[in-house]
């Protein structure tokens, strides 16, 4: 009676282990989906569905509170041996038999157009699907699935056979081959079929699975495509999409935004970890002091030794595909002269492989486009003048928006205080556009009449302050201000 029950102080570490199986998935699939290589469906994630899906470990919390209520109540649950070779095969029999059948004709009822809108329907929501996917149902749909796989689990303890060995493996097993199914892009190589054939009828795929979120009516197994294939549900594209999921290549983006790491806290704040983090980047959050800061740390530390960047995340507009790029460096790696050559390789190696794909543009973000570094990146292109890419930067975006907040009937501004870039590019788009700049400082009006940039006539050295609208940059005095004209 004093014997430590084993069984019971390893189901919280089991929960554990269960939701960092889950978001090794999630973040895996994330990057490779991101990347393009091997994606199934081409559509991308909405925020319903991302909402939708925050609630992922809600059945590991179920899953563990049942646990702990079997171990307390049933006999037979407690102080289970770690292995044994009989309950082990019972599993998996009744796994391969009961479990697998009775969910596909479970699974088909639930596509009857009753049970479909009030609840499958729910899961169906999501076409592009993601691993967590997986767990996403109503909880009357939760219980059913609870019952099912309590089968094999609740004959070895009726039967003396259970060990924590078979339990936790079975779980796992489950774990595995839901978020593999869901994983949108395909990872299963053709030799595993080709070595044993006969594996096409025990193991799915995840284009497999992914067809019934498309097509809705065929695929309706579990993990194991045999009873399809014995009820003629198998949908007759599966081989071709494996095929041609397998032959893809990695994308080729339109557009590269490159950024960077800030703050040590910023890794959990990538789309590739946490949503709940991601999506809160200002919010303080207790266990990034207390918990989390030694992972924080080797992550500063990881960098100094990883030299690559990498894809953060994917989106596309309409046509256009856009693909944001993470140099492996924070801020603080930034401000340290020792760093400036490694930085500068590190931004110029990803310019050139986005040139080498096929980009269109390259958006500098934060640090990477600083004046100290790189020039604003003209470094880059004086290096490789036969670069086919557009290079842009911060300022750019930010000119954009300045020129078109300026009233469309204005006819003249006035440019005064220290010009920057932004302020260069403003005076330039204006005058383009046959609004006439003047400016009041003399010598910034010299810098830019000799500027290789053509201004034209619209460039002029102000007279006054008669102007409504004024642009202006650093170093504007309280005496200049009181000069404004009323409105």
């Amino acid at each position: 009676e004093k014997e430590a029950n084993l069984t019971y102080h390893l189901i919280f570490p089991f929960l554990m282990t269960r939701v960092l199986h889950n978001q090794i998935w999630i973040s895996v699939s994330r990057y490779r989906t991101a990347k393009g290589k091997n994606r199934i469906v081409d559509k991308g994630i909405d925020f319903e569905q991302v909402d939708r899906e925050s609630n992922w470990d809600d059945q590991i919390i179920l899953n563990g509170i049942l646990l702990y209520l079997t171990n307390m109540i049933m006999p037979g649950a407690s102080h289970l041996p770690l292995w044994r070779s009989d309950g082990f095969i019972i599993v998996i029999l009744l796994h391969t038999g009961p479990v697998e059948f009775l969910y596909y004709w479970l699974h088909r009822a639930l596509h009857h157009h009753f049970l479909y809108s009030r609840y499958h329907s729910h899961h169906h929501s999501s076409i592009a699907t993601e691993p967590i996917t997986s767990v996403i149902h109503p909880f009357a749909e939760e219980v059913a699935y609870f019952l099912l796989f309590a089968i094999p689990l609740m004959t070895v303890m009726f039967t003396g056979t259970a060990s924590i060995a078979a339990i936790f493996i079975y779980i796992t097993y489950i774990d595995l081959m839901n978020n593999m199914g869901h994983c949108n892009f395909e990872l299963v190589p053709k030799w595993v079929f080709s070595t044993f054939p006969p594996l096409k009828f025990l193991m799915y795929t995840p284009s497999y699975h992914s067809l019934h979120h498309t097509q809705f009516r065929t695929n309706y197994s579990l993990f194991m495509p045999m009873y399809d294939y014995l009820y003629g549900t198998v949908d007759k594209s599966s081989d071709d999409l494996y095929e041609t999921s397998l032959k893809r290549q990695e994308e080729s983006p339109d557009i590269v935004h490159l950024t960077h790491l800030t703050t040590t806290d910023s890794i959990y704040h990538l789309r590739l970890g946490f949503a709940s983090l991601a999506s809160k980047p200002y919010a303080f959050k207790w266990y990034f002091t207390i918990a989390m800061w030694p992972v924080s740390c080797w992550s500063a530390v990881f960098t100094w030794f990883y030299g690559h960047t990498f894809v953060s995340e994917s989106n596309t507009f309409n046509n256009l595909k856009l693909q944001s790029w993470v140099v492996p460096r924070y801020t603080m790696h930034y401000l340290l002269q020792r760093e400036k050559k490694d930085l500068n390789y590190l931004i110029e190696e990803a310019l050139l492989e986005a040139d080498s794909k096929g980009a269109k543009v390259v958006s500098f973000g934060l640090l990477n486009q600083h004046e100290e570094l790189n020039g604003n990146g003209e470094l880059y292109i004086q290096r490789h003048p036969q670069l086919r890419i557009r290079l842009v930067d911060g300022s750019s975006l930010a000119a954009a928006v300045v020129v078109n907040s300026i009233p469309q009937e204005t006819t003249q501004v006035l440019l005064t205080g220290r010009i920057s870039k932004v302020g260069y590019a403003i005076a330039l788009a204006l005058c383009q556009k046959g609004v006439q700049v003047a400016a009041m400082n003399e010598d910034e009006y010299q810098k830019l009449q000799h500027s290789d940039c053509q201004f034209g006539k619209n460039l002029v050295l102000a007279e006054n302050y008669d102007q409504k609208i004024w642009l202006v940059g650093e170093g504007l005095t309280d005496k200049e201000q009181l000069r404004a004209t009323k409105g």
